[in-house]
């Protein structure tokens, strides 16, 4: 069994796998002042027995390392996976300095490119089994990319450097992440890329119109479960035609992900749904409640 879960932290993403081998990821930071202390306690217990922790960044935008000193300061980042870039911003929170840091670093940093490959991450050996992740962009020859890099590099948004990540073990649920990536974006990149079959996908730029993925892609994708994130109600696209769990509404989501099935909770108790299937009864866990089961 493995864990997926995506945190409520208002405006901003923050998500955690705890695998079922002997790895763990973290997967961006944004730490809320009144959650701060609770959330890395759990990241400390759920982590605590795993021989490899990483943490992926999708791209530095403060609502996505926010609390990043803080995280730094208790887990001590050695795994840090990262798109390679050299974002500036005319303003550098200590956040940012910190990413920067991680980033720059002799030893911690692993750039992220599709196609690529490292132990444990999606290679298995005698000592430990693979976590199951694989990138699937960026294409660092491609031009649109490119200019992504330039303009993060001149202080610009740094949103189109976003990977897409793809998570998926056995026959367990695959899930997918594409950071901040803007609609416009991704519409010049779709005839590059195919972004592979998921039963879940976590909307790029927390579920706003202005991140909404390609129809072409979301044909390829053909998820189960689309994630709405975080982000005022007028500037959500709800991805009419297709099942989604809205955060703003769900609070924290917990994926159980079990071999053939997962079981889905969230931590607001009056939330529901009705596209999932009833097989648990009512149930507590994770610190959620359960809502349903989709099946792979």
């Amino acid at each position: 069994m493995s864990i997926v879960k995506s945190l409520a932290v208002g405006n901003g993403d923050m998500f955690y796998i705890r695998h079922n081998s002997d790895n763990f990821s973290a997967i961006d930071c944004c730490l809320p002042h009144d959650r701060q202390d609770d959330i890395l306690d759990e990241i400390a217990d759920q982590s605590g027995d795993k021989g490899v922790c990483r943490f992926i960044s999708t791209h530095p935008d403060q609502d996505h390392i926010s609390g990043l000193v803080s995280f730094d300061d208790r887990f001590s980042i050695v795994n840090f996976y990262v798109v390679q870039n050299n974002a500036t911003k005319s303003e550098e929170t200590d956040d940012f300095k910190r990413y920067k840091s991680l980033r720059d670093d002799n030893k911690k940093p692993f750039y992220l490119s599709r196609g690529c490959r490292r132990r444990w991450m999606n290679e298995s050996n005698e000592e430990r089994d693979q976590a199951g992740i694989d990138i699937l962009w960026p294409i660092l020859t491609n031009d649109h990319f490119k200019n992504a890099l330039e303009h993060a590099e001149d202080g610009g948004s740094p949103n189109n450097i976003s990977p897409i990540i793809r998570y998926s073990v056995g026959n367990g649920a695959r899930m997918m992440w594409m950071g901040d990536l803007e609609a416009g974006f991704m519409e010049d990149i779709q005839d590059a890329v195919t972004p592979a079959a998921s039963d879940v996908l976590f909307a790029p730029h927390h579920g706003r119109k202005s991140g909404r993925v390609p129809k072409d892609w979301l044909a390829h994708i053909d998820p189960t479960i689309i994630v709405v994130g975080e982000a005022p109600s007028s500037d959500l696209t709800y991805y009419d035609g297709w099942n989604t769990i809205t955060q703003n509404s769900a609070g924290d989501i917990v994926f159980e992900c079990l071999e053939g099935k997962t079981h889905v909770f969230v931590s607001n108790s009056t939330y529901a749904v009705d596209f999932l299937t009833e097989e648990l009864g009512v149930g507590y866990r994770h610190g959620c409640c359960y809502i349903g089961t989709f099946y792979t």
